[in-house]
Parts: C-alpha cells; sequence; structure tokens
C-alpha cells in the first residue's frame, strides 16, 4: 500500500512539473510574472558596482557621519567612486525655536550661506589614505551665486587646497521652499554672478553641477526653464551637470521629460543627474518605471548619471543608490553601464583617476 500511494504522489509531482514547463514553453504567466521596479528579484544589475554622481559630506548645519562611515557604507553598498559636495548654506537656529533644526525645511527659518563647508570638506578628504582619496571626488560650493565675489571664493579654494577639486557645486539656485528661506537676493541659473564661475569651470577643466528647478508650486507650466537654456547655450565649453533634471518636491511639470528631451538635444554640453525624488516621483513612481523616461535615457545614453544626494547622514545611503538598480535593469546593458560609471568620467577631469 505505502508503495502504491509513493508513485501515486510521484506521477502527481511528474505532471505538476510537466504542466509548469509547458506553461514556460508557451510564454504563460507563470513563468514571466509581471514584476513592479520596486520588488524586482536580484539579478546582475543589483550586482552592479556603482559610481555615485551626488552627495553631501554634510548636513544644513554642517554635521556629517565622517569619512569613515561614509567609505564603509560605498563598500557595502557596491559604490566605487563618489562625487563629494559640502552645504553652501546653513540653517539658522533661531532663538524662538526649542528644537534645533538640521533640514531646511524643519521649520521656517531662514537659512544663510556658508563657505566654510569647502574646508571642511578639504580637510576631511586630505585626511584620507591615497589610495581611499582616488575614490572621493569633491567639489566646491560654498559661496553665493548671486553675489560677483563668488568667483573670488573659487580661487582662493584652488590656491588654498592645489589639485584636490575636481568640479563645482552643487549650486543651489531656484529650490522649491529653500529659495524661500535663503535671507539673500533669488539665485538663477543664468544670474550675471555665475558668468566668470562657469567661464572659469571651462578654463580649468571643471564640471560644474547646476540645482535650477524648472517651476514652482502650484504652476503647471516650466516658467524658469530657459534659465538653465541660456546659461547652458551661453557657455558652451562648460560641462553641465543639472541636477534632477530640474525637477524638486512638489513640483508638477508634465511636459518635463520632452524638455529634457531638447536641452539634451541642442546641448552637447549638458549632462542630467537622476538623484533625489526624481526617480520616485517620476521615473518609477508607485514603483513603476515609466516608459518615457527608460527611452530618454537610452536615447542619451551618454548623458544620464545617478546619485544617493545624502546630506551628512548616511544610514540609508545603501537604499538610496540601490534604488536605480529596476531602472539599470530595464535598460540595455551598455546604457546600464554608462549611467551606472561610465558617463561620470567623461565629466571630471583628465587628472581624475578612472576606477
Amino acid at each position: 500500500m505505502k508503495s502504491r500511494k509513493r508513485s501515486h504522489v510521484s506521477l502527481v509531482s511528474l505532471l505538476c512539473r510537466m504542466l509548469f514547463l509547458h506553461a514556460c514553453a508557451i510564454g504563460g504567466t507563470m513563468a514571466d510574472p509581471v514584476v513592479p521596479a520596486e520588488s524586482q528579484p536580484a539579478s546582475t544589475a543589483a550586482e552592479r558596482p556603482l559610481n555615485d554622481a551626488h552627495c553631501h559630506y554634510v548636513n544644513f548645519v554642517q554635521d556629517t557621519d565622517g569619512m569613515a562611515v561614509l567609505l564603509k557604507t560605498m563598500d557595502e553598498s557596491g559604490v566605487r567612486n563618489i562625487v563629494l559636495f559640502g552645504l553652501p548654506l546653513v540653517k539658522k537656529w533661531e532663538a524662538a525655536d526649542t528644537k534645533r533644526p538640521t533640514y531646511y525645511n524643519d521649520n521656517d527659518a531662514k537659512v544663510y550661506y556658508y563657505g566654510t563647508t569647502d574646508m571642511i570638506l578639504a580637510r576631511a578628504v586630505l585626511e584620507l589614505p591615497a589610495g581611499q582619496r582616488a575614490r572621493v571626488h569633491p567639489m566646491i560650493c560654498g559661496f553665493n551665486p548671486t553675489d560677483k565675489n563668488a568667483i573670488d571664493h573659487i580661487r582662493r579654494m584652488i590656491e588654498w587646497y592645489p589639485g584636490l577639486w575636481e568640479g563645482i557645486g552643487e549650486i543651489l539656485t531656484r529650490h522649491d521652499d529653500l529659495t524661500r528661506m535663503t535671507s539673500d537676493e533669488t539665485g538663477r541659473a543664468n544670474h550675471p554672478a555665475l558668468n566668470a564661475v562657469y567661464d572659469f569651470a571651462a578654463e580649468n577643466d571643471l564640471p560644474v553641477w547646476l540645482h535650477s528647478n524648472v517651476g514652482t508650486v502650484g504652476v503647471e507650466e516650466p516658467i524658469y526653464l530657459d534659465e538653465v537654456r541660456t546659461a547652458v547655450k551661453d557657455h558652451p565649453k562648460t560641462r553641465f551637470v543639472w541636477c534632477h533634471a530640474g525637477h524638486s518636491r512638489n513640483l508638477k511639470i508634465p511636459s518635463l521629460a520632452p524638455r529634457v528631451d531638447e536641452l539634451l538635444e541642442v546641448n552637447k554640453n549638458l549632462w542630467v543627474d537622476l538623484s533625489w525624488v526624481i526617480y520616485e516621483d517620476l521615473i518609477a513612481p508607485g514603483g513603476k518605471l515609466d516608459p518615457k523616461w527608460v527611452a530618454l535615457v537610452e536615447k542619451y545614453p551618454d548623458r544620464f548619471m545617478i546619485g544617493s544626494d545624502k546630506i551628512g547622514k548616511f544610514a540609508t545611503f545603501k537604499t538610496e543608490i540601490r534604488k536605480y538598480d529596476p531602472l539599470l535593469q530595464a535598460l540595455s546593458p551598455a546604457t546600464a553601464q554608462r549611467v551606472a560609471q561610465d558617463n561620470l568620467w567623461s565629466l571630471l577631469p583628465a587628472k581624475s583617476k578612472h576606477d
């Protein structure tokens, strides 16, 4: 009786396996389920080494977990190289506030420009052993982009730390609530104060990371797009990285993808950094990749990069930088390799060490 029962179980198992293989052969749903981007299984893309093209060493009060924590987290996240900024603005702790704000929208207090951020970053990088230092690509950002004296700060940093800097930015111009909280004139991509900065960058082989929103909350037209277009067009020898493609928190610009397409088509000196909320809001809303953004990246495989956009604290670094795995998985292998690693090397100065 037991032998006959075992034979019956084996037969049923064999029939189930045959049915499963048949479903696979005809493309049935058992073999090829539709998987949302947020839950795609581990694959080559998930294990792919990355370069982080956008990260801040400090936060809005210039605090940081430190270089040792950052490098350890990079190793755990599969990140080989990192573009590292300070933060050019500090959040004021006003007398009426019982709790210290550490992020710009923690409360309504103003923020102000803080040039020492570059020195904080420089000291941290220069203390690293040579092998680790080669993985970190520091940028100058501690200047007011509406002040014609900004170029003097950049020259001073070059003089004080020769051979260290590999770019300029993140220059913060139009930036949602941060713009309204900044104790100064509103920054814009085509402000006259930045002309000397852009020219200096071109003359010294330094790329520029530029944050410039295309619009404002409540208006669905890209009313500030011309500021970016003008800056990039008027400085054709300057390599620009447009941070977050002009998107920011709570912006709703339905025409953003075709506008980005238009700018990339016309301006060969423009790259796009897909870090921060653009990924969750536009590229993979609800965890599902938007085909038009995937197609846009494929159309310009040499012009897009990814980044964590962490600010001084790195506990969620891995989550932020690996969130792009589904996008990389959806791209062709050659494009994925460029976006994940290679495009950064086309931007950094020739002296930068490639890995």
